[in-house]
């Protein structure tokens, strides 16, 4: 009986039943997507870091080095599971010469290294670990995703020639946000090539319990082992190869749960849209003695339906998508070995999507007990209170045109019908402009603020170099000469002993230079202005157990010295443990130094970096938008993905859920339709009624999408971004396409949709319908 119910209920309403079950197969399908991509990328990661047995500490150290003592400490360590030392030859990019071009426009480290002997290995694209032959050289898969590489390409390095016989994954160094890339030579060719760059050393550990690694780190510090260059844990680099594709992830899963809510409403939409058609029937039906829940178990067999074929669709819609989605995973990162699990989130996750649509159609269907059989025989349509505006009077009208007036008068007399659509438009709007603000804001220029990095135009490392403070001198007296240079400030890096709350000392970078020059955004308190304050990265902060106003020891000269935490900020460099001061201090050695250029004409950077690059030899020279774009790219490349696709969501969403209303207001309105036209309004008064009240309702959800995307939008950005390094930031929106174009599109979208969706209302014939409403 069911079966034939529902089939005839179908070939009935078959735009209703299409629309309906389009929005169950968007919600199943991105919510199968989301599980899909969020189990494989957690897995991939995992598997990469297993393969490779990525250190669970670095520290990368250049100078002077002795082995042996450091040797002696992993012995005597008993959670040392290994230890090794990686030479790394930091080699400038002008020097390494890709099929013709150079790398010297590269913000990155790039060297050189061999295989390693016991973990930290790089891997081939199919995952295994590289055995390299000489004459040969594996390129970071960065270089082959940008298109700077491929197979077979010539590389030159300083005149000696390598054929790239393929690409490899780094698991410490495959994000854009780690500043180094390794390739992969032999030995015989990276001892040839030694003596054209600078060595810097990777002293890496891999202990027998992860969990005792902040131990480990203190034991490290306290026995003074070398510690010149940034150091690195296990977990951040788990969160940088996750950055990227972890940020388009979480708008997808953002949009998910947004279109769940509209698909719930769209339900809601044709289930009344349903009982309104079959008002009268339900009268007689209940008139005759049918129970409720007889009456019940008739339309929620249609929506069970609906439901299981939706989500059943939806699912397998997910496996078309999901190649494309995990084509940039599975680039850098491989296969996950919990792909099988992934597959079983992804029904858990339809499964879900369908038994929110039966509880939510049992919710509606309770109504029924509400339906009067008497009344639903007399009148045929459920008769509404429209008490919400009786101050609006059409004789008093002087501002509107009549059709305008009475659209915009049965909103407001109609509040709670209306507030569905309502809900709806503003969703949409919040679906198209919290990610479009989400990728303004991470690629501009002022979110490397929020992550550490002042927002200048110029900047000048010193890091591998003799006598750093004089060369940083000579950079300063061409600056000062330099009528392009608008303002400049030398930020230099060196390391102190802090003394801890239990007596220990550890190692802290602190960057010393004038911090208001450049300053960046902190998450809680400013930058340090006064000789006795510093500021602190979040990790350190979180590391030493303080906050705003608390006092840190440092040992300076041999003395102790009290500073006050003035501020505390995000930051994604030199593994993210930093901090800031503005002491002067001639007793420790310089580690490295930045010498950052705001221009007086931006345009002149190329200009600059090139002139600046050939004149000293011995620094990296870059562009802070090319930094940005080589540090950020991969990530806000995934993240515009996913604002097309939540546009597209959207607009379909609005198109689709207006027609489905309309037709509903249509279908509740058709005696109050049938007496206008008897008082003699035409077709398109009542059209343009009924663009009026759309009009109206998603000006009222534009400007509550917008509010609510500028604050609890930019609330969840931040949740999903601070995961990732940033703390606290502000969006940066594009107004023309956030507050014009946007707008402008959902309203072409709702007025197209409304005609479509009134157009039923030319068929509606006085004599029908009048009859009932007398």
């Amino acid at each position: 009986m069911y079966f034939r119910i529902i089939r005839n209920d179908i070939s009935k309403s078959k735009l209703i039943t299409l629309t309906t079950m389009i929005f169950v197969v968007a919600a199943a399908m991105l919510v199968s997507l989301s599980a899909i991509l969020v189990v494989n990328l957690s897995g991939a990661i995992d598997t990469l870091m297993k393969q490779a047995k990525t250190p669970h500490f670095m520290q990368m150290h250049s100078g002077a080095i002795d082995t042996v003592r450091l040797a002696d400490f992993a012995e005597q360590n008993s959670n040392v599971e290994e230890f090794q030392i990686v030479e790394f030859l930091n080699m400038e990019g002008a020097k390494i010469v890709i099929d013709g071009n150079s790398l010297a426009g590269s913000v990155q480290d790039n060297g050189f290294s061999t295989q390693s002997e016991k973990f930290d290995y790089l891997l081939d694209l199919d995952g295994n670990v590289i055995k390299v032959s000489d004459g040969e050289i594996y390129v970071p898969v960065v270089y082959m995703k940008d298109g700077t590489a491929k197979v077979g390409d010539k590389v030159e390095v300083s005149g000696k020639n390598f054929i790239v016989a393929g690409f490899l994954r780094d698991s410490q160094m495959n994000s854009s946000l780690s500043s180094s890339k390794r390739f992969l030579v032999s030995k015989n060719d990276y001892e040839e090539i030694k003596s054209l760059g600078s060595t810097e050393y990777l002293i890496e550990f891999r202990l027998k319990d992860l969990s005792a690694l902040s131990a480990f780190e203190t034991a490290y510090t306290s026995a003074g082992l070398e510690a010149n260059g940034p150091t690195v844990t296990y977990k951040l680099f788990k969160m940088m190869n996750a950055l990227s594709d972890g940020m388009m992830i979480a708008v997808i899963l953002l949009v998910s749960a947004l279109v769940i809510a509209i698909a719930l409403m769209c339900v809601r939409f044709t289930l009344l849209a349903k009982i309104e058609d079959d008002y009268r029937e339900i009268g007689v039906m209940k008139a005759i003695g049918l129970r409720v829940s007889d009456i019940k178990k008739m339309y929620l067999a249609k929506y069970a339906a609906i439901a299981a074929a939706g989500s059943i669709l939806g699912y397998a819609l997910s496996f078309v998508f999901k190649g494309m989605l995990l084509e940039n995973i599975r680039l850098y990162m491989g296969e996950s070995e919990n792909s099988s699990y992934a597959l079983l989130f992804a029904i858990i996750g339809i499964l879900l999507v369908f038994l929110a649509i039966i509880a939510y159609v049992s919710g509606v269907l309770r109504r029924f007990r509400k339906i009067s059989a008497a009344e639903a025989i007399r009148f045929g349509t459920s008769q509404e209170k429209t008490a919400g505006a009786k101050r609006f009077h059409l004789s008093a009208n002087r501002l509107f045109h009549t059709n305008v007036f009475l659209g915009i008068k049965d909103v407001l007399a109609r509040k709670r019908l209306y507030a569905t659509i309502l809900a709806v438009l503003v969703i949409s709007t919040f679906i198209i402009i919290v990610p479009q603000n989400l990728y303004n804001t991470i690629s501009s220029n002022s979110f490397i603020e929020y992550m550490g990095v002042g927002n200048y135009d110029l900047r000048i490392d010193l890091q591998k170099a003799d006598n750093i403070s004089e060369k940083a001198d000579e950079i300063v007296k061409t600056m000062d000469s330099d009528s392009a240079i608008e303002r400049y400030a030398v930020m230099t890096t060196k390391t102190f002993k802090a003394k801890m709350e239990d007596g220990t000392e550890e190692n802290i970078k602190i960057e010393i230079g004038d911090h208001s020059i450049f300053p960046i955004e902190y998450s809680k308190g400013r930058a340090p202005a006064g000789e006795n304050e510093i500021a602190l990265s979040a990790l350190n902060a979180d590391e030493m157990g303080k906050k705003v106003g608390d006092v840190i020891t440092l040992v300076i000269g041999g003395k102790e010295k009290d500073l006050t935490v003035s501020g505390i900020y995000s930051d994604i460099t030199n593994g993210g443990k930093t901090a800031k001061a503005v002491f002067t201090d001639h007793s420790a050695d310089i580690i490295w130094s930045i010498v950052c250029a705001k221009l007086s004409d931006p345009s002149l950077a190329d200009d600059k970096v090139s002139e600046y690059a050939n004149k000293f030899a011995f620094a990296k020279v870059s562009d802070i938008d090319e930094f940005v774009t080589q540090t950020f790219g991969s990530t806000i490349s995934s993240v515009k993905k996913a604002t097309y696709v939540a546009l597209a969501v959207a607009l379909m969403i609005t198109a689709l859920v207006t027609v489905l209303f309309m037709k509903m207001l249509v279908t509740k309105d058709r005696n109050s339709i049938a007496i206008l036209k008897a008082l003699g309004f035409t077709n398109t008064d009542i059209s343009a009624q009924y663009v009026s009240r759309s009009v109206f309702v998603l000006m009222i959800g534009v400007v509550l999408g917008v509010l609510l995307a500028n604050t609890l939008g930019e609330v969840l950005a931040s949740t999903v971004i601070s995961s990732f390094g940033a703390l606290s930031f502000q969006f940066v929106t594009n107004p023309l396409s956030a507050y014009v174009w946007s707008p402008l599109l959902m309203i072409c979208t709702v007025l197209i949709a409304t005609l479509i969706g009134t157009a039923s209302s030319g068929q509606i014939k006085i004599s029908e319908n009048i009859k009932g409403s007398l």
